[in-house]
């Protein structure tokens, strides 16, 4: 098996491939009886190798996936309604029920989360950003730090999957600055026997073929070595993971002038600007696009380094789709302050907040060389303003390209690309294997699965199926 990512998913896929096993635990209550009286039912018998349909039946929250819900609701019974009460799940190893697999992934385990800067904090709190059998507060305790409002950092969530991985005894199954070029279908007949490029030193049986199935998969690519050279790898495997998350492709807005040097989609190239002192307090303002989080964060940062912002969004400030309108005051007060500002202080009547102008219902019409922006209201009309850099924060998309025709026949709907919100991956909810590609499976965003503490339901099911193909799971 290979999975194509090293983020969350991957990492707790690995963990339940590699023998860790969850039982219910003896004598725990959970608080919702029907599911205490399905896992009283069997309690030998491992929760991998039960009825995930049937135990997730009935279970609602703040997901979609029926397994998404059960994984969470063992490792973190009452969570929602702020209760503490144990996980209902006692881990056991066993090595026997372990399956090959190997993890590619560009950056150290965790993925995407060592791309964000360390002092932004998360969403999500702290302990919902944990993976099984080692609570992230516990870890955080150990390190002698807190919770922040109940979230964590970023640094120390990367911190955290690095720790896990080496903690779990995983780092066998991981490649990292492995780049995946090409995932495709080929015969097993078609495949040669000479030896494949070893990237695992102790173990060559992952890497050669299996001529049980009439069909593989062959991921091809290529081992950034430390020297900075590529070297190529090509695998033969039964199974693919899906694994590789939302992080890779800025969403573009699709304008003229949207290629010119000074327009950035990421929120680091603010970071950047700061650190070369090229935008500050007396420069044009820095163009903000966009009203999610990260749009957000990029005008927390620029208000903490007093840079002037013009931010942009198309929808209406009291809009029920937008985020800040979702999130309660107490637990997110600085996300709670941007949206006062985005109220507060638009172009038509100053606010209390200096070097910041809202624009709502507006949109970007084209980026001039000369540095100069158009903008547009519901009105129709159009306003010039000179500008220092652009962000473009309107989100991001899966980078599929190492697929064919980039995933798209792998959709819900086949004629539009692959978006974790829109236009998730077919996949069948309770073993997560694409409805269109028997072998394949995926995870997390790519899913629709998009808090980590939802992307395990996906692991759970997945490794659910691979233990039973691969002849794991006992009768």
């Amino acid at each position: 098996i290979v999975f194509s990512g090293n983020g969350p998913s991957g990492i707790c896929l690995s963990y339940l491939l590699s023998g860790y096993t969850p039982y219910f635990k003896r004598h725990a209550l959970h608080p919702h009886p029907i599911l205490q009286r399905k896992l009283e039912e069997a309690p030998e018998v491992s929760v991998l190798d039960q009825d995930l349909e049937y135990l997730s039946e009935g279970l609602e929250g703040r997901s979609h996936s029926p397994v998404a819900l059960l994984f969470d609701t063992l490792q973190r019974p009452d969570t929602d309604f702020d209760g503490t009460a144990e996980s209902v799940l006692t881990w056991w190893h066993e090595p026997d029920r372990a399956i090959p697999h190997l993890v590619l992934g560009r950056n150290a385990p965790g993925g995407a989360w060592h791309s964000i800067e360390g002092s932004m904090v998360t969403l999500s709190r702290g302990e919902w950003m944990g993976l099984p059998d080692l609570p992230f507060k516990e870890w955080l305790k150990q390190k002698k730090r807190g919770l922040r409002n109940n979230r964590a950092t970023a640094e120390d969530i990367a911190q955290y999957y690095q720790h896990y991985v080496m903690k779990k005894g995983l780092q066998k199954n991981f490649r990292c600055g492995t780049v995946v070029t090409s995932v495709r279908k080929v015969s097993a007949e078609s495949i040669s026997n000479h030896t494949l490029k070893d990237l695992q030193e102790d173990s060559d049986s992952i890497w050669s073929s299996n001529e049980k199935s009439a069909e593989l998969f062959q991921v091809d690519g290529f081992f950034k070595t430390m020297e900075g050279d590529k070297e190529p790898f090509s695998i033969h495997a039964e199974n693919v993971v899906l694994a590789t998350g939302t992080y890779d492709n800025p969403t573009w807005l699709g304008v003229k002038g949207e290629n010119l040097s000074y327009v950035h989609h990421q929120l680091s190239a603010l970071e950047e600007a700061v650190k070369n002192n090229s935008v500050g307090i007396m420069t044009d303002p820095v163009l903000i696009v966009g009203a999610g989080l990260t749009a957000a964060d990029a005008i927390l940062f620029a208000h903490h380094c007093n840079i002037p912002v013009i931010h942009v969004f198309r929808r209406r400030v009291t809009d029920p789709g937008l985020i800040f309108n979702q999130l309660p005051k107490t637990m997110y007060p600085e996300y709670h302050k941007v949206h006062q500002m985005m109220k507060e202080q638009t172009a038509a009547c100053a606010g209390p907040y200096e070097h910041y102008i809202s624009l709502p219902e507006h949109h970007v019409l084209s980026f001039g060389k000369d540095k100069k922006c158009i903008l547009q209201d519901k009105n129709g009309c159009q306003k010039a303003y000179k500008i220092s850099m652009a962000l473009v924060l309107t989100g991001s998309n899966p980078n599929l390209s190492f697929l064919p025709n980039n995933g798209t026949d792998l959709a819900l709907d086949s004629e539009q690309p692959v978006n974790p919100k829109r236009n998730p991956i077919d996949v069948d909810p309770f073993t997560y294997e694409c409805a269109q590609e028997k072998g394949l499976y995926a995870l997390g965003p790519l899913a629709g699965d998009n808090f980590v503490r939802f992307v395990q339901g996906g692991a759970l099911a997945a490794a659910s199926s691979l233990l039973k193909k691969a002849n794991k799971n006992p009768p």
